[in-house]
């Protein structure tokens, strides 16, 4: 039966692989994959055959179409990304779209995903909270802020090494220096570390401590 599957890979600790994923990605026909070399070494480990075939941000809008037809042909796909769980912030949303459109059956499995954990021991309130991925890198980014500094439930952001001061700077300024934060970084890894407290302490620990790895910032709402 023509299916496609988005399966969650681990954000780091590779036990946190399921037995389901694992099964699906040996049994469809296809993987598609963000970045086949990363995701060679994954199937590698976990002993997956299956031909892979690169589906990513630069090529999605010229593959889906016939990635569609393919499924519709009969083929089960899998889609997977670097780490975590497809379409957030990574591709699979257009693909996804698309076979929904076609009345293609979609079964996405339950996994790895990094803001989860971060929210949960961020020690803010969980109870209400808005996913903002990455903020804009330069047009839109100070009427996004602005936007966001009366926001009331709390607030979820990924950034990158390198940007995070400037994120962290950003948040001091237009949400107010005394804005609570969370910083996880490197989560399910070795070097896993969460540092909590206002915008401006974690600025200045981070200002000291440069940062490396895979970052998840939660930020409490006004």
């Amino acid at each position: 039966m023509s299916k496609l599957y988005l399966v969650p890979t681990p954000i780091g600790n590779l036990e946190d692989m399921s037995f389901r994923a694992i099964r699906i990605l040996k049994e469809v026909d296809l993987i598609l994959a963000e970045d086949t070399r990363n995701s060679g070494k994954l199937l590698k480990h976990f002993d997956i055959s299956t031909p892979m075939l690169s589906h990513h941000m630069h090529n999605e809008h010229k593959t889906v179409e016939g990635l569609v037809n393919r499924i519709k042909s009969g083929e089960r796909m899998a889609l997977i990304s670097d780490a975590g769980t497809p379409a957030i912030s990574d591709p699979g949303f257009l693909l996804s779209r698309a076979c929904v459109e076609a009345g293609i059956e979609i079964d996405c499995l339950p996994g790895a995903t990094a803001f989860v954990p971060a929210l949960v021991n961020s020690g803010l309130p969980n109870d209400k909270f808005v996913f903002e991925g990455f903020l804009p890198v330069k047009k839109g980014r100070q009427t996004r802020l602005n936007l966001l500094a009366e926001e009331t439930r709390t607030m979820i952001f990924y950034e990158s090494p390198h940007k995070l001061l400037k994120t962290l700077s950003h948040f001091a300024e237009y949400f107010g220096s005394e804005r609570r934060v969370s910083v996880s970084r490197e989560i399910t890894k070795l070097h896993e570390e969460t540092i909590r407290g206002t915008a401006a302490e974690v600025l200045q620990h981070y200002t000291q401590h440069p940062p490396k790895g895979e970052i998840v910032i939660i930020v409490a709402g006004n």
